[in-house]
């Protein structure tokens, strides 16, 4: 057999540029290189034009020892692309010169199976909740922030006054477009308006070629479809998480430049992957042909056969688990808390009963992850109409009041060079949206929280400190407390891991169902809630609403 026939391990390849070409081509030295800032010291990854620390432009390539420590890593058993064989060892390592830079990898010539991957050195108990009180904040001591003047929290200036949705699916295969106007027009006619008096719109992610069913329709093909007269609008995907754009349309209806602006998502991902599943809309599905990594993020993720926010969230996840003892026993208890509410929502995807049986006896995606702890595909869209609170209270329902949000993000805006990856972004939105407010987390009745992967409702709990940090595993153990019935019911929908994956909105969409008393057979079972939370994202981007019954 000839040079040119000899089968080699599938990569997908960088496109190189003047920005990146150092490091991928050092390799061919037998070298790690990374940019280092000539004036600090500091070394800078991914490449950056200047120094994150003193915006020096004193930046050269220098060689590293190229030893490494494994900070987090884990197994992926699920063929996203062409790539290594299965299963295979993706990584996040520390670069000994400066632990805070890291590197996605594979780990080679390491046996999977290790047993020792699974050590959990320390395990904490929950804290028991505590109840509190509104207090009025001059009462307030320790560490809480003082309390913005009222004057200045926009958001409550407006309300949700409308929700509405499509028919939702596994394949429906039905135009996007379509999908996304039938949940429009619900919400409209939901909040008693004509749709002449909607005067704002707002979407996440916007229209968006790629990839196939991520976006159902942007902000252009609805304001064009319905004919809109809007004094304001906005779309795109760099905002605070999926909720962004619903935050966004408080925002502007607080500053005047709104009415009434709606809101939606849409997805139509089950039919476009269609019968082959996650990887026929993967990076590479089309083959060699197409073997090269865009720009961004995914050009440091997809040389090492890591395309899937599986792996990277598995990754968070197995550092949790490491850092706080959380077992998979604990982890369980969301998916299995989200098909026992599913079962109760005649728009689920899956409502079929499921036992701890099933789901330790499900095929592994990317440990600790199995296949019910992703979300499901699906098509559907949903909708909401944001309005100024004055002119929503006599629209058809009781308005669902904006009593705070939650958008921050003082970490870097990374999967892998996060400060703290046993939590990610979701930690900079939960505190921030307690800032705005003199409600606590004891206040809250029921919480929407977003599971794209089981792990991420568990970041969200601590985050939103409705138990300690690395607490949310003895949290949720049995699953009583997060249960209808429990102490603080959790995705009462069967968020995305059984209802469907409607990517964010799905969960303000419950957390309003269930303040207006209409869940039917899944409504909490707590009378007449008063307080919800809908948060959406993970990883490198969040945003959390804090809602209240009029």
């Amino acid at each position: 057999m000839s040079q040119s026939e000899v089968e080699v391990p599938f990569r997908m390849l960088p496109q190189l540029g003047t920005r990146n070409s150092f490091f991928w081509t050092a390799g061919e030295r037998g070298e790690l290189t990374f940019l280092q800032c000539g004036d600090c010291g500091c070394l800078i990854h991914p490449p950056q034009p200047i120094c994150p620390r003193d915006r020096s432009k004193n930046l050269s390539a220098q060689p590293v020892s190229g030893r490494a420590r494994v900070h987090t890593f884990t197994i992926n058993h699920q063929p996203w692309m062409p790539g290594p064989e299965l299963p295979y060892v993706v990584a996040i390592v520390e670069v000994e010169e400066d632990p805070s830079v890291r590197l996605m990898t594979n780990l080679v010539n390491v046996e999977p199976s290790d047993p020792n991957r699974n050590a959990r050195p320390r395990r904490l108990r929950a804290s028991p909740r505590r109840r509190w009180r509104r207090l009025d904040p001059a009462l307030r001591t320790g560490s809480r922030a003082k309390l913005m003047d009222a004057n200045d929290i926009i958001e409550r200036r407006s309300c949700i006054s409308g929700i509405g949705q499509s028919e939702i699916g596994r394949r429906l295969f039905r135009d996007p477009l379509e999908l996304t106007l039938d949940a429009c027009l619900a919400a409209v006619e939901d909040a008693g308006l004509r749709i002449e008096e909607i005067d704002g719109l707002s979407t996440y992610p916007g229209g968006m070629a790629g990839p196939a069913g991520f976006s159902g329709a942007g902000a252009v093909a609805v304001h064009d479809a319905l004919r809109l007269e809007l004094d304001w609008f906005d779309s795109g995907v760099e905002t605070a998480g999926q909720l962004g754009s619903v935050i966004k349309a408080c925002l502007a209806v607080g500053a005047g430049l709104a009415n009434h602006v709606l809101c939606f998502r849409s997805v139509w991902e089950g039919s476009a992957q269609g019968e082959k599943g996650r990887s026929g809309v993967m990076p590479g599905s089309g083959g060699r042909a197409a073997a090269r990594a865009p720009a961004g993020f995914t050009e440091w993720t997809l040389p090492f056969a890591a395309p899937s926010a599986a792996i990277w969230i598995a990754m968070f996840a197995q550092r949790h688990f490491h850092e706080y003892g959380t077992t998979r026993e604990q982890l369980a208890q969301i998916a299995l808390n989200a098909r026992a509410n599913a079962a109760l929502n005649p728009n689920a995807i899956y409502t079929e009963p499921m036992t701890s049986d099933d789901y330790f006896g499900a095929r592994m995606i990317a440990e600790p992850f199995c296949l019910f702890d992703c979300d499901v595909p699906c098509d559907g869209a949903t909708a909401f109409v944001v309005s100024r609170i004055e002119r929503a209270r006599d629209l058809r329902h009781p308005p669902i009041r904006v009593e705070a949000v939650g958008t921050a993000l003082h970490g870097r805006p990374s999967w892998d060079q996060f400060d703290d990856l046993s939590t990610m972004a979701t930690r900079d939105a939960g505190a921030h949206l307690w800032r705005r407010t003199d409600l606590v987390p004891a206040d809250v009745d029921l919480v929407e929280l977003y599971d794209g992967f089981s792990f991420l409702t568990l970041s969200w709990l601590e985050a939103l400190k409705l138990c300690g940090v690395g607490e949310s595993g003895p949290f949720v153990e049995g699953g009583k407390r997060i249960a209808r019935d429990g102490e603080l019911p959790v995705n009462t929908h069967g968020g995305q891991l059984s209802a469907g994956r409607l990517h964010g909105y799905g969960f303000l969409h419950e957390a309003c169902v269930q303040l207006r008393g209409d869940g039917g057979e899944r409504q909490i079972a707590k009378p007449n809630p008063q307080v919800a939370i809908a948060a959406a994202g993970g990883g490198n981007t969040c945003g959390c609403m804090l809602l209240t019954r009029e």
